[in-house]
């Protein structure tokens, strides 16, 4: 399973995304996409998800968990 914390809220664009849970937020990749995120440290992560796959977030203290499952993204 992926691990990251963020300080800043990710933006979904609902023609990428699809919000399926509420507790915790997921989204559903509806295709390929890339995202690009930029960590506590401000180091860039770049994922790289597979149609279907899900990125949950939980809102820690200041700042955003967010999770994943490593066989949803590409390598």
């Amino acid at each position: 399973m992926g691990l990251l914390y963020t300080k800043l809220y990710l933006n979904f664009d609902e023609n990428e995304w699809k919000q399926i849970s509420n507790s915790p937020t997921t989204f559903e990749a509806l295709n390929d996409i890339s995202l690009e995120i930029l960590d506590t440290s401000q180091n860039s992560k770049h994922l790289q998800f597979k149609k279907g796959g899900k990125i949950s977030i939980l809102r820690v203290g200041g700042k955003y968990r967010l999770t994943w499952n490593d066989d949803e993204i590409y390598n």
